[in-house]
């Protein structure tokens, strides 16, 4: 579909047009395994890579490829793969990246699973992750080893909100003839197309703001197709022979294109984090209202920070379109349509407040997600980063007072008044 349409027109109708076969408007869940072949000549073809069509669910399926072609479109990006979850995407992402030995320099800005999963998993592949604070892009730079294979950020960062320099690491990544990886779970292309500023790979968990309900968990790794995966001669999987199918090179066989069909044929043949053909139907539907959605999660998360920054019971508020904030101008140049819905406030009391604050909400809801519909509320350090250190949280942004908002779609004076209410029975404020 043309790139040339809006991005509402895009995030509803790219990757799904009527279906042929039936001409059904609504595009078809296709609840199956395994596909029929024509014959064996084309059963082998597709096999050898020689063709392109579907063959098993695990690599290929025609719901699935549909929410690829939508996210790899709004994205700006060559091609696309959807995974099990968030997480998947981001082992996948890094799977034809890697060796053993091998290493990634990431920003200590994550979602606390993400750090832990850098930290505690990826050892066992044998991988090895340098955690660098992303304010100072140039920590990135003195990271950097021979083993070196990927940058590793969050546009906008997940608890804390925080806003990475996305040109000036790119650029150093580019120097460096590395990949940067951006997971852009919480900004979503609506408000920030990373490989616009130099990404080479985008990430997602589409359980959060695409698939917008919380009803269907998702992963995607969006490729922009621009990077040249033989020029350093450090990323054998994409740009050496692949042992699985005859010494086919992907890099020299399929070009831009190369790194999508790895994903396919090797990391979810062999990973297998395939996402439910049911799971990307509801996200693809998602998708139709995301443009709107996140013009009314960003207007009430702005005013929902104006007023807790005004509130005596709160010691501070981390939301990028304060004007107060640090990252403001960042969150201008690289968001300028809103600093998104999700932002951290610290509560004068500590540990034990915060938890009572969200032990007294009545609209809001206490659940780790964000990105839905609904408005939810999470204390970090007991519950989703209790897995790192003091120190560990603390520059997660998940500090001992540190509340997590994910603001919703509702009537935004209903927002407020719940946590007036639960602010006040917890301080008393």
């Amino acid at each position: 579909m043309s790139k040339t349409y809006g991005f509402e027109t895009l995030s509803i109708h790219a990757g799904a047009g009527p279906d042929p076969a039936t001409g059904a408007r609504a595009l078809p869940i296709y609840q199956t395994t395994a596909y029929a072949f024509d014959d064996a000549d084309h059963a082998a073809a597709l096999f050898n890579l020689q063709t392109v069509g579907f063959i098993y669910s695990r690599l290929t399926n025609p719901t699935n490829a549909a929410l690829e072609t939508r996210l790899a479109t709004l994205e700006g990006g060559r091609g696309c793969t959807v995974t099990a979850s968030g997480h998947s995407a981001q082992v996948l992402a890094l799977f034809p990246l890697m060796q053993p030995g091998d290493e990634v320099v990431a920003s200590s800005r994550l979602y606390g699973g993400s750090l832990q999963q850098m930290k505690n998993t990826y050892p066992k592949f044998g991988w090895k992750a340098h955690i660098v604070d992303a304010d100072t892009p140039d920590n990135f730079k003195r990271a950097l080893t021979d083993t070196t294979k990927a940058f590793f950020i969050e546009s906008l960062a997940n608890p804390g909100g925080v806003i990475s320099d996305l040109e000036a690491i790119a650029r150093i990544a580019d120097d460096a003839g590395i990949p940067l990886v951006v997971d852009n779970t919480m900004a979503t292309p609506w408000l920030c197309k990373p490989i616009d500023y130099g990404a080479t790979l985008v990430i997602h968990s589409t359980t959060k703001f695409l698939s917008g309900t919380g009803t269907a968990m998702g992963g995607a790794v969006v490729d922009s197709g621009k990077f040249d995966w033989a020029k350093s001669g450090k990323f054998p999987s994409l740009a050496g022979p692949e042992p699985a199918y005859h010494g086919l090179n992907f890099f020299e066989t399929f070009g831009d294109m190369a790194y999508t069909f790895h994903s396919h044929a090797v990391g979810l043949r062999d990973l297998g984090p395939t996402q439910a053909p049911m799971n990307a139907w509801l996200t693809m539907l998602g998708m139709e209202t995301l443009g709107l959605r996140m013009e009314r999660h960003c207007a009430n998360a702005l005013e929902v920070a104006q007023w807790l920054e005004r509130h005596p019971a709160v010691a501070w508020v981390n939301y990028a379109g304060l004007p107060s904030n640090k990252y403001n101008a960042l969150a201008r140049k690289y968001l300028p349509k809103g600093a998104g819905s999700i932002f951290t406030f610290g509560v004068k009391g500590g540990y034990e407040v915060g938890m009572k604050v969200v032990d007294s909400v009545d609209l809001f809801s206490h659940v780790a997600n964000i990105g839905d519909a609904k408005s939810l509320i999470i204390h970090p350090a007991s519950t989703t980063h209790r897995q790192l250190t003091d120190e560990q949280r603390t520059a997660a942004g998940a500090g001992p007072d540190v509340i997590r908002l994910s603001i919703g779609i509702e009537t935004v004076e209903d927002i407020i008044a719940d946590l007036a209410q639960a602010l006040e029975k917890a301080t008393g404020a």
